[in-house]
């Protein structure tokens, strides 16, 4: 195997497919990366044996063909490390990989192809093609109200579901809830569901740098698979059952607050600063056309803020953890938005004023 290759084209891929590769390996083939040359057309593997990544580069010169693992991130660094218009050679000699940048050479261990794991192919129940732009705003508006490291293991993922005309994504880590629709081109009768683990879809999204770009998606009984002109994505699904999270969604609050979006983000900020550190517990107190934001800790400090809203129902106390409503302020982009509410007891609903394909529910806190 031997090619040259300008070091930009070579980096971009390399970043994301490294991205992939765990540190800490019990296999040593893990923590490399996959090289093949096939014509002018260079693929780079990286795999953690749940999520695979394959990054594609056409090269502009006739090359050797052949295959080879190389330590994924010693190579990225060598890369990073060369200078912004330096060429490079690298080529295989004597089961070692000879990388040439100027007046620089590099010497490291390689592994066989043959011992690289591949994720095998299952056949794929369902192929849709989305903008790469939908896919990434369903991902952004949803992914942070997945769960890190829930025993509950299908809480740490996310759904993604798809039926007629939509595909919708939810997420959820037991005390709060995200959804986000979008109409899709889709024929599937059926609503056809599938968790995509947390690794997958932070991966995912990396991917999806081209706004105007497409993504197919072949959805299988264990895998998923997105592939872009220059990548393809593929990730185990997570075998499990995810709660129905239509059930979650509250149902008759008659209490609706309409607030403008940046003013609540900046005042529940500022008196996060003086919640609890570990609880992050904020007092709601709604009166007409104004809500009341007050916090304290442990050290007897207080913060309060007032801030003018559309309201005039009956007035309401309750609590929230704070940085769950700031997450869900983060992600949303119109001025203003609308919360509704029953109960001290109940689920908050939160939306954006003018627009229902993203939903948000933030369970009380009892203070």
């Amino acid at each position: 195997m031997h090619f040259t290759i300008q070091r930009e084209a070579l980096l971009k891929p390399l970043q994301l497919v490294a991205g992939v590769v765990e540190r800490r390996q019990t296999l040593p083939v893990l923590s490399n990366v996959l090289l093949v040359v096939d014509g002018q057309q260079l693929s780079l593997t990286g795999t953690d044996l749940e999520v695979e990544l394959v990054g594609r580069v056409q090269l502009e010169e006739p090359a050797e063909t052949g295959s080879i693992t190389v330590p994924a991130r010693k190579l990225m660094d060598i890369c990073k490390s060369l200078p912004n218009d330096a060429l490079i050679d690298i080529k295989v000699d004597e089961q070692k990989l000879v990388v040439k940048a100027g007046r620089s050479r590099f010497t490291l261990s390689t592994l066989p192809a043959n011992d690289f794991p591949t994720v095998e192919e299952g056949p794929g129940s369902l192929t849709t093609s989305l903008e790469q732009s939908k896919l990434r705003r369903l991902i952004e508006r949803t992914s942070f109200a997945m769960a890190q490291q829930d025993v509950r293991y299908y809480l740490n993922g996310m759904l993604l579901e798809v039926s007629t005309g939509v595909i919708r994504a939810v997420a959820t880590d037991g005390h709060r809830l995200a959804m986000c629709s979008m109409q899709a081109d889709i024929g599937q009768q059926e609503r056809h569901q599938v968790i995509v683990p947390r690794k997958g879809i932070l991966e995912l999204a990396r991917l999806l740098t081209e706004p105007d770009g497409n993504v197919s998606i072949v959805l299988g009984q264990h895998h998923i698979r997105a592939t872009t002109g220059e990548f393809t994505f593929t990730s185990k699904l997570v075998d499990g059952k995810f709660p129905d999270y239509e059930r979650v969604l509250p149902k008759g609050g008659d209490k609706l607050v309409l607030g403008d979006r940046q003013a609540l983000r900046e005042a529940f900020s500022r008196t996060a600063i003086l919640s609890n550190e570990k609880y992050r517990g904020i007092r709601l107190q709604l009166a007409s056309g104004q809500l009341k934001i007050q916090a304290n800790n442990p050290e007897q400090e207080e913060a309060e803020e007032e801030v003018g809203v559309e309201y005039n129902g009956g007035s309401l106390e309750i609590g929230f953890n704070v940085s769950y409503l700031l997450d869900v302020l983060g992600v949303m982009t119109t001025e203003q938005v609308r919360l509704i509410l029953s109960d001290s007891n109940s689920s908050a609903l939160v939306q954006e004023s003018d627009n229902d394909d993203s939903a948000y529910v933030v369970m009380p806190m009892r203070l």
